[in-house]
């Protein structure tokens, strides 16, 4: 009994020369109770509130904390032992939220009073140990307080400190957790808004999309690499597009395999541990879901940009695909550099959390300030550069194809590739405009859903009866809603099949399941934009009537004109060499005669 008293002795005094009143403004809206601690009756007041200054949710478990002090109490080291344990373990109850410290008198008495045990069991006192209150203990207008507390019903006399994090969702201080504004704190695990078969729904219902999302984009990839000539600028950066989509739905196919496991820390009954939501970078595992789902969503999107940045150079000011091609080495420093510069500051900032609902680990789940300026100030700022970007260039074709008269086949294929452009754009806004507005509607009605959460956990956790940050209403989130959120972000890689679906795609499949390949790189819609007679409308003066030519098949620009002529002077130098080579054959052959005749 002895070492665990000692023990006992230098943890309450340690722990109490850590409290300041600035401690009390992470408690909860708390009540006045009758003290029913059987070492602080027959004290000047009666009443007391939990949790305690100790972080002690309740007068049960204060009253285990205390056990190791009933042989010091015993002994009578200290007439003021007593009222300075019960101080700590069951402070007096006072009104309008004030908290009484214990005095110095009473911490000097208790200390000198003591010293001698102290010395034996070679417990000295801690150096920081500093009461500030020169007044006894309890002070007058506290007895009178109490006094009036005790003749009402026990719920009437509240205070409201904020959120007091309860013992089982308390994580190490060392790993940097925080909830609801406290620290080294985590929301529960699983979901703090969702029952279990919800999120299993959830969860299966996830596993299946991603599952489509990554067929349709390893398809994707792999039409790219049965030949990789044929996706040139401007439309090379669909297939990178696809490659970071493949990706986000590989990890969230992941999560759905792996379930809670990464996204929640595991319980600990033993030391009173529920199960709680990871989050920083402590947990490899999560740390690395986090990395790729976050760095290839950003990048996905980022692509996006530049894919309406190469359809804007070729509609407007002309470039053809070699000079766009030019720029690649710029666009993969933005694609990549972007989302790697996002990805690093957020692993600064310590900034990972864990998703119950997906399995996976993202960012801005439980912090607004995050999801703010990480999720939704990049996406947007994209939605609003690859807009402008794309109706200018549409505009630009819409205003070739009005103003200037081309052949029926080009004013076709024209026609064509607009529309292509426009419904793989639409295809990918609308699923992508859907998460925006899940994320502002998340994180517009997340102050509701966690007071509703407290308020229907107090009971659980000890925790409060109202919230401390003005929000009257309650409410919970709809499934629906989450469902909604997790399905467009995976269905916005999935118009990328619709770009590269086409016969020749599966004349491109057949051949390579055939053991054959097209020597035909050319694609489509490129020869659109690089069409002799398209070129050369572009470029010339809408005043100037235009030259009908015969369609040629070149993709670098060169007149058909040109082709037949140079097709002309190939053929008058072979025909010459053919007569050359006949009056040679037939002057060998009349000596090969004279001779025999000789």
């Amino acid at each position: 009994m002895a070492p665990l008293w000692t023990f006992g002795v230098s943890a309450v005094l340690a722990l109490s020369a850590a409290i300041h009143v600035d401690l009390a403004k992470s408690h909860s809206t708390f009540t006045c109770e009758p003290i029913g601690l059987r070492m602080c009756q027959d004290l000047p007041y009666n009443h007391t509130f939990m949790p305690n200054l100790l972080n002690h949710y309740d007068q049960q478990t204060a009253a285990l904390a205390m056990e190791p002090f009933h042989p010091m109490v015993n002994l009578q080291c200290s007439p003021d032992l007593r009222p300075f344990l019960c101080a700590l373990y069951a402070p007096v109850c006072t009104e309008y939220g004030r908290v009484a410290l214990p005095c110095r008198r009473l911490c000097l008495h208790a200390k000198l009073d003591c010293q001698k045990l102290m010395d034996m069991f070679g417990v000295t006192w801690p150096d920081e140990m500093e009461c500030n209150c020169d007044e006894s203990y309890p002070r007058a207008v506290d007895l009178l307080t109490s006094e009036n507390a005790t003749k009402l019903p026990p719920m009437s006399v509240q205070r409201d400190y904020g959120f007091w994090c309860p013992r089982e969702l308390k994580i190490d201080p060392d790993l940097g957790y925080t909830f609801l504004g406290v620290r080294d704190c985590s929301p529960p695990c699983p979901n703090m808004y969702f029952r279990r078969e919800e999120l299993t729904f959830a969860r299966y219902f996830i596993g299946v999309v991603s599952i489509v999302c990554l067929s349709a984009t390893l398809f994707t990839f792999l039409t790219f690499l049965i030949d990789v000539t044929r996706f040139r600028y401007p439309e090379r950066p669909i297939i990178f597009y696809a490659v970071c989509y493949m990706m986000v739905s590989l990890v969230f196919f992941l999560g759905f395999l792996l379930e809670d496991r990464v996204a929640c820390n595991a319980a600990s009954p033993a030391d009173f541990k529920a199960s709680t939501v990871t989050q920083g970078s402590h947990n490899k595992a999560c740390t690395l879901l986090f990395m790729v789902l976050y760095f290839f969503t950003m990048a996905g999107s980022v692509w996006w940009v530049i894919l309406t940045i190469t359809w804007f150079l070729a509609a407007v000011p002309k470039w053809g695909s070699e000079a766009i091609e030019k720029k690649a080495l710029l666009f993969h420093a933005c694609a990549w550099g972007i989302p790697g510069t996002l990805t690093v500051t957020l692993l600064a900032l310590n900034k990972i959390e864990g998703d119950s609902v997906s399995g996976v680990c993202f960012v801005g789940l439980y912090d607004v300030q995050t999801l703010r300026w990480f999720v939704l100030a990049p996406l947007c700022l994209d939605v609003v550069v690859g807009v402008a970007l794309l109706l200018a260039g549409i505009v630009a074709l819409n205003r070739v194809r009005m103003e200037i008269p081309l052949e029926k086949e080009n004013q076709d294929k024209l026609v064509k590739f607009m529309i292509r452009i426009g419904v793989f754009s639409v295809l990918y806004l609308v699923p992508l405009l859907t998460v925006i507005s899940c994320y502002l509607y998340e994180q517009s009605h997340r102050a509701v859903w966690e007071t509703t959460w407290v308020k229907e956990h107090c009971s659980r956790y000890h925790a409060t009866t109202t919230s401390s940050s003005g929000v009257e209403q309650t409410g919970k989130p709809d499934l629906v809603l989450f469902l909604m959120k997790y399905l467009m972000v995976l269905v916005v890689g999935i118009p990328s099949v619709f770009w590269v679906g086409s016969k020749k795609t599966c004349f491109e499949w057949a051949g390579f399941f055939h053991g054959r390949r097209r020597k035909d790189g050319v694609n489509e819609s490129r020869q659109v934009l690089q069409e002799p007679d398209f070129a050369q409308s572009l470029l010339r003066d809408p005043n100037t009537p235009i030259i009908r030519k015969s369609r040629g098949t070149s993709t670098q620009g060169t007149s058909t004109h040109a082709s037949s002529t140079h097709l002309a002077m190939l053929d008058d130098q072979h025909s010459r060499a053919g007569s050359i080579h006949s009056k040679m054959s037939s002057y060998h052959g009349s000596l090969h005669r004279s001779r025999e005749g000789r």
